[in-house]
């Protein structure tokens, strides 16, 4: 009888923290099913504020490819963060790797350096950057979208504190065994930082597919537009479509939050630094 007493005075004080938990999930999920139930519904009706689904769908999609090349923007945005999120692992983890297991104080100062470079803006870059890529005759190509983005201080410094949890007795051990060191960092160093490539992947695949300002000033080329772009010019008319406008949003939020569900395990390891 005390078990049972105490077990339902347990419960009953649970209870505020399970309605606070509804609350602010009702909150976090309904953003998303109001695009999908805009994006089922005519612009009037969602100006007007309607949140039940409607029968539009198919004629907003109709509408959607008849004035915008949908399908090319998606291989665009799929090609261009694809490739910068390979290369920038590949870059940072490389880096990461050589600052932190074979560090000395030339090393660290350079490494401060690279930090100090964080504190500078995007936009203070844009002009030098556009005169380099045009320069090189990289406009509105997949090598202009990533060179600037291909090494990013942010992922060279998740790489290098995650690497201080990597055992030296393993590459100790592999170095008398003959490997070199570019064998040790792809047999033995990269499976063993799965979890931090994950979190990386995560966070350089989200913002290659989000960015907007950069590849709007050196896309000049309606043919190598990327989602965000699509966006703008959906709500750039004179009259918007928010039925059209919604759908085109929910195409470009999918393949993010796909990969966010896909590697979300191996992101809060990674982002917490563990080493498997």
């Amino acid at each position: 009888m005390t078990n049972k007493k105490n077990r339902s005075m347990i419960q009953r004080r649970l209870i505020p923290t399970y309605i606070f938990l509804s609350i602010v999930s009702f909150l976090s999920v309904f953003p998303f099913y109001w695009m999908i139930s805009a994006a089922t519904n005519e612009s009037y009706d969602v100006a007007r504020g309607k949140i039940l689904p409607g029968g539009y769908l198919m004629q907003n999609f109709q509408n959607l490819i008849a004035g915008q090349d949908l399908w090319g923007s998606l291989a665009n945005s799929f090609l261009y963060a694809i490739v910068q999120t390979v290369l920038a692992l590949v870059v940072c983890s490389l880096a990461g790797y050589g600052f932190e297991l074979y560090h000395d104080k030339k090393k660290d100062m350079v490494f401060g350096i690279l930090l100090l470079a964080m504190m500078i803006p995007g936009v203070a870059t844009m002009i030098p950057l556009f005169k380099m890529i045009s320069s090189m005759g990289l406009l509105n190509s997949v090598w202009g979208f990533i060179l600037p983005s291909v090494s990013t201080p942010f992922l060279i410094m998740m790489f290098r504190q995650n690497s201080r949890n990597f055992p030296i007795d393993v590459m100790e051990a592999a170095r008398i065994d003959g490997l070199t060191e570019l064998q040790i960092f792809y047999r033995m160093y990269a499976p063993m930082m799965k979890s931090t490539y994950a979190a990386a992947a995560v966070i350089t695949f989200m913002n290659a597919w989000n960015s907007y300002l950069w590849p709007k000033v050196i896309m000049t080329d309606t043919n190598a537009q990327t989602m965000p772009m699509l966006i703008a010019n959906l709500a750039s008319g004179y009259t918007t479509d928010y039925g059209m406008l919604m759908l085109g949003v929910l195409f470009c939020s999918v393949p993010t939050m796909v990969v966010f569900f896909i590697l979300q395990k191996q992101f809060a390891e990674g982002i917490t630094g563990a080493v498997k």
